[in-house]
C-alpha cells in the first residue's frame, strides 16, 4: 500500500520513484517498535519503503539515527519483514489532503479515507508542518464562543481562538460532552481528532456523540489505540493541520482532540524505542517539548482572518490531577475544565466540577455583569462545599453565617443551573440571562426555581 495512492498526480507507479539516486539500503534489526537500516543517506522526517515479501512494502519514518545507522517507525504492520530487506527512500516529508470536500468524512492518520465512500475530494496536498504564526501577530482573543453548554457558557465563557483542556477519567462523561459541543457549537467547522480510542468508540461518537448534523460540517481524523504510535502522532498533527487550513480560509474553527495524552504517550513509546532516556515518571523530554508545539499551532491567526478554538482532552489516570501530562497541560493550555467522577455517580451530567475548572479569558470576553454574577455563583457553591459534611451531619447552626445560609437556600438553584441534558442547546444569551435570573431570586423563591432544570438522558455517557 502506497503512502501517497490516493492522491491523483501520483497514482502512476512511476511517479513513485525515489527522490534520492537509485540506491537502497538494508534492514539489520528488529528491537520491537524500532527498526534500525544501514545504507541510507537520509534526513529526519523521510519516508522510506521496506521491502516485507516479495513485491509487497511497507512505509516507515525515520526518527533517528546513530553514526551510519539509521532508525525507523513503520507506519503499518511489517508481519513478513526478513533480515536484510531492502530499503528504499522517498519523498521527503508527507503531502496531506485538505479542503471543503473532507467534511463529512473519517480519515486516517496519513489521511486516507476510511469511511467506505470513495477517494476524498480534495482541493490541495500540503505538507504537515503549517506555517508558524507570530505571537505578536495574532489577534487578541476578544469575542465569546457559543458552545451550547449552559455551565460553559455562563461560568466558563470560552473566547474564540482559547485553548481548553477536557480534564477527565474514563466514565465520567467525556465523549458526550465532546459530541454536545460538536453539534451546538457557534462554529463554521469542526474537526475532530480520535487519538488512541478503542475501534469501538470510535464508531460510536461518530454515530451517537457527533450525529448527522454535526458530521455534515465536520472533519473526523481517526486512529485507534491498536495502530503504530507514529500513525497515532501523524493524525494528531494531521488534525491539527486541516484546521489550520480552514482557519487560513477564514472560517471559525473548532478542534476537539481526544486526547493529548494518547498523543504524548505515542511519543514516549517512539521516544523510548530509539533510546531516549525517561525522566518525569517514565516520560523522555521530547514529550514535553513536542506538546507546546502541538497547542500553540491552535489560537487566533492575524486580524480579519479566522480562527482555532481548541478542547483539547486529557486522561487523568486514577484521576490524579498531578499526573505529569495534566500538569503540563495545564501550564500551555488557556484554561481547564474539570469533571467530576463524585458527580457522575451521582448522575450529574454534565459533571463539570465548577470549583476545579477555570477559563483564563473569560474576564476578556464577557461584560461586567455576566462576570459578576457568575463570580458570585462559584462563591456560594464553593461556600456550600465547604460545610457539606457539617450540614450533612446536622452540625451547621441556621444563622451562624449569613453566606452558608444563603448557599444552603440556594443550592437547588445552582444544581439546576449546572445540569442539561445530552439533547438540549443552551446558547450564549440565554445562558446568561438564566445566571443573572438565579442569581437575582430570592431565598423564599428557590423552591420554585427547579423548572430550570434541564432533563437529564439516562443514555451511555463515556
Amino acid at each position: 500500500m502506497a503512502l501517497f495512492h490516493n492522491q491523483p498526480h501520483l497514482q502512476d507507479p512511476g511517479l513513485f520513484a525515489p527522490a534520492y539516486p537509485e540506491v537502497s539500503g538494508r534492514i539489520t534489526r528488529l528491537i520491537g517498535l524500532t527498526l534500525e537500516a544501514v545504507g541510507l543517506k537520509v534526513a529526519l522526517g523521510d519516508y522510506c519503503k521496506i521491502e516485507v515479501l516479495k513485491g509487497q512494502y511497507s512505509e516507515a519514518e525515520v526518527v533517528g539515527f546513530s553514526g551510519d545507522r539509521i532508525y525507523l517507525m513503520p507506519l503499518h504492520s511489517v508481519d513478513g519483514l526478513q533480515p536484510g530487506a531492502r530499503v528504499i527512500p522517498q519523498r521527503s516529508g508527507s503531502l496531506v489532503p485538505v479542503g471543503f470536500g473532507l467534511l463529512g468524512r473519517v480519515i486516517n492518520g496519513i489521511g486516507q479515507p476510511i469511511d467506505g465512500k470513495g477517494e476524498l475530494d480534495a482541493e490541495r496536498y500540503v505538507p504537515m508542518q503549517g506555517e508558524v504564526i507570530n505571537p505578536l501577530s495574532r489577534h487578541p482573543i476578544d469575542t465569546s464562543l457559543d458552545v451550547g453548554i449552559r455551565s460553559i457558557n455562563g461560568l466558563l465563557t470560552v473566547g474564540c481562538g482559547q485553548r481548553l483542556g477536557l480534564f477527565a477519567g474514563s466514565g465520567v462523561g467525556k465523549s458526550v460532552l465532546l459530541g454536545m459541543m460538536t453539534r451546538y457549537t457557534a462554529a463554521d467547522i469542526t474537526v475532530v481528532g480520535l487519538i488512541g480510542e478503542r475501534g469501538r468508540e470510535v464508531r460510536e461518537f461518530i454515530d451517537h456523540s457527533l450525529g448527522a448534523e454535526g458530521m455534515a460540517r465536520s472533519v473526523v481524523v481517526a486512529s485507534p489505540a491498536d495502530d503504530s504510535p507514529l500513525m497515532r502522532l501523524r493524525a494528531a498533527e494531521l488534525t491539527t493541520r486541516i484546521a489550520e487550513y480552514f482557519r487560513a480560509q477564514g472560517k471559525r474553527v473548532l478542534l476537539l482532540m481526544d486526547s493529548l495524552t494518547r498523543y504524548a504517550q505515542a511519543q514516549r513509546e517512539i521516544a523510548l524505542a530509539v533510546g531516549e532516556p525517561p525522566a518525569t515518571k517514565g516520560y523522555p523530554p521530547s514529550v514535553f517539548a513536542r506538546l507546546p508545539r502541538l497547542v500553540e499551532r491552535a489560537g487566533n491567526s492575524q486580524a480579519g482572518e479566522g480562527s482555532i478554538t481548541a478542547f483539547y482532552t486529557v486522561l487523568t489516570e486514577g484521576d490524579d490531577q498531578q499526573d505529569p501530562i495534566a500538569d503540563a497541560a495545564r501550564a500551555i493550555l488557556d484554561g481547564h475544565i474539570v469533571l467530576s467522577r463524585r458527580l457522575a455517580e451521582q448522575g450529574h451530567y454534565p459533571a463539570i466540577d465548577i470549583e476545579a475548572s477555570i477559563s483564563r479569558v473569560m474576564p476578556q470576553v464577557v461584560p461586567a455583569d455576566h462576570l459578576a454574577k457568575a463570580l458570585e455563583f462559584k462563591r456560594l457553591f464553593s461556600r456550600y462545599q465547604q460545610n457539606a459534611d457539617l450540614i450533612a451531619v446536622g452540625a451547621y447552626v441556621r444563622g451562624s453565617d449569613p453566606q452558608t445560609d444563603r448557599a444552603i437556600e440556594m443550592l437547588p438553584v445552582l444544581q439546576a443551573y449546572l445540569q442539561q441534558g445530552m439533547t438540549e442547546s443552551f446558547d450564549l444569551e440565554r445562558s446568561k440571562q438564566e445566571l443573572i435570573m438565579s442569581m437575582s431570586i430570592p431565598a423564599a423563591s428557590t423552591n420554585t426555581s427547579q423548572g430550570m432544570r434541564g432533563g437529564v438522558s439516562q443514555g451511555d455517557r463515556r
